[in-house]
């Protein structure tokens, strides 16, 4: 009898096809108190890396965007604002409970005269090929089981010179940086998500997740195997966080 294959949940290992159905628990658990969670996690400055990422996406009137992870639907909120009605926005995430916060935070806005959601694992997108002009996806590629596979589903998806957005949690390029990163992570964000949201475990989770994905070059690397090309990253917030963006190639 063959052994099963194992990935990373965190820091601990984990059968492969028990990883999504782990991560869903995570965020089953916060989805109600996310966004409060992501303003006082990071002082608000979440809302500064979303605005970059979306400046940086170069998203125009009329174009069709896919939100991926996309969550409680910050990105997708804004970019249904830029492409006006003759666009559209597709707000996916694996996790029903997230997509439903997310779905109930846009219509109360009334921002869903051009949205579609629609529940969909990153691995395997629904879509026809060549259907988007711009991907994003923020703080969830790192909990993809197989980041590869999703690479290569969103790289599918898009039209000839379209373009990926990752913004995700990264490497902080400095070392004394880290060690406060560390110590915050690790002391202060489990106690404020105990206190928060009632769940120290996922806020835990969050922290070892982060230093379990690839670093800025590695992710680029990454990148550029899945068929990605003129791959490159920003910085910011000292590392902590950074913005991949990555082109299919054609005109």
């Amino acid at each position: 009898m063959s052994e099963r294959s194992t990935t990373h949940f965190g820091y601990r290992q984990v059968p492969e096809d028990e990883k999504a159905r782990l991560v869903g628990g995570v965020f089953d658990s916060v989805a109600t108190r996310y966004d409060l969670m992501n303003d006082l996690m990071s002082g608000g400055i979440h809302r500064i890396w979303k605005r970059v990422t979306i400046e940086l996406s170069g998203v125009r009137e009329g174009q069709r965007v896919l939100d991926v992870a996309g969550g409680t639907g910050d990105l997708s909120a804004r970019f249904a604002q830029i492409v006006g009605n003759a666009g559209r926005v597709v707000l996916s995430d694996i996790n029903e409970s997230m997509l439903r916060v997310g779905r109930d935070k846009l219509i109360d806005s009334g921002a869903v005269a051009n949205l579609e959601f629609v529940l969909a694992d990153a691995e395997q997108l629904p879509f026809a090929d060549r259907s988007f002009d711009c991907i994003t996806i923020a703080f969830g590629l790192r909990n993809v089981t197989h980041k590869e596979r999703a690479l290569e589903s969103m790289l599918r998806v898009l039209r000839p010179g379209g373009r990926l957005l990752v913004l995700e949690f990264s490497k902080p390029t400095s070392d004394l940086l880290g060690k406060l990163y560390d110590a915050y992570s690790f002391g202060v964000l489990p106690r404020l998500g105990k206190l928060v949201a009632g769940d120290a475990d996922s806020y835990r989770y969050l922290a070892e997740s982060i230093r379990m994905h690839p670093d800025q070059e590695a992710l680029r690397d990454m990148m550029e195997d899945a068929g990605f090309e003129r791959c490159d990253y920003h910085n910011m917030t000292g590392g902590i966080v950074a913005i991949h963006r990555g082109f299919r190639a054609g005109a």
